[in-house]
């Protein structure tokens, strides 16, 4: 707009306004503009960092350490413009002390044995392929009975808290929070029967698992969980939905085309623990020409989306 037009504005400089006019179509776009792009994690580049940090940092020192996966177009904690994630390891013998947060999180286990994390008394062991929640505000800390690194994905909605500075957190005053072993908790979701349901649809090119909580609910109020298979030499139907997405590779080697709402395309290739970022309202195809099945971790805002009535598909 001619810079006479907004001259008038010079002559109240005390106002704090500015006008909306000038800047509409990006405050209300004809399509959703996340500011986070398509983005892949190669594991096989990151865990010498992240085995580089556990012997230079102490947990004590670090309280958790992470190394956070940040989109290249933002600032942490922003993998995608609503979800957060990060790898964590941790070292034989250590604990990362207990605390708690606003903010709700979920561990999909990628590496070791004979870990655990125990949220609010329970004390409940890790295998690879394992969910395990961290509800809002509960107590929780992680530790290592095993003779290697523990090493898993952390799923956090985080971003959330940028525009909603809401999020508290408090230091326990032990390094352990009073746990027992819980041989069945509802917070852990083992990779086995999820594998068992990908795998008996019937359905060879392709399927599709939802995770919910024992009352059939979503994993939380802002963050949900899905799982996929890719047929060996297939290709999955294409999907677009509202909700942004963390993908976490269980197993197999493909690649994915990401076209955005604009309608930039890019093609994400990807293998055995690789994580990758979707942006949300993005289109997404994904190709397996191998042998094998692919299998995906996902977490997603959608429970977020659908608390608010802004869920879209098509």
């Amino acid at each position: 707009m001619a810079e006479d037009k907004l001259g008038f504005l010079n002559n109240y400089p005390d106002i704090n306004a500015e006008p909306l006019w000038t800047v509409m179509e990006s405050m209300v776009p004809p399509i959703p503009s996340p500011k986070s792009i398509p983005h892949v994690w190669e594991y096989q580049k990151l865990r010498p960092a992240l085995i580089e940090s556990g012997k230079r940092i102490k947990a004590e020192e670090a309280e958790r350490r992470v190394l956070m996966l940040i989109n290249p177009t933002m600032k942490a904690p922003y993998t995608t413009d609503t979800l957060y994630a990060g790898l964590q390891l941790i070292n034989p013998g250590e604990v990362a002390p207990a605390h708690r947060h606003c903010a709700f999180a979920l561990r999909f286990i990628i590496e070791g044995e004979r870990g655990f994390t125990a949220v609010e008394g329970e004390k409940i062991t890790m295998e690879r392929g394992d969910v395990i929640l961290t509800p809002p505000w509960d107590w929780h800390d992680h530790g290592h009975e095993g003779e290697d690194v523990m090493i898993w994905l952390d799923g956090l909605d985080l971003p959330i808290f940028q525009n909603i500075p809401v999020n508290f957190a408090e230091m326990y005053s032990e390094p352990r929070y009073p746990s027992a072993p819980a041989e069945n908790s509802s917070l852990k979701f083992p990779w086995a029967p999820v594998q068992k349901a990908l795998d008996n649809t019937g359905d060879a090119a392709y399927a599709h698992y939802t995770y919910n909580k024992p009352d059939g609910s979503p994993l939380s109020y802002i963050i949900g969980g899905e799982a996929e298979r890719i047929g060996a030499n297939s290709v999955s139907p294409t999907r677009q939905e509202t909700c942004s997405k963390v993908f976490h590779v269980y197993d197999g080697t493909g690649y994915s085309e990401i076209v955005d709402a604009k309608g930039n395309k890019k093609v994400l290739n990807w293998t055995k623990s690789d994580t990758f970022a979707v942006p949300a309202w993005s289109s997404i195809t994904h190709h397996n020409e191998t042998s094998e099945n692919a299998y995906f971790f996902i977490y997603n805002d959608k429970p977020l989306l659908d608390n608010l009535n802004l869920y879209r598909s098509k």
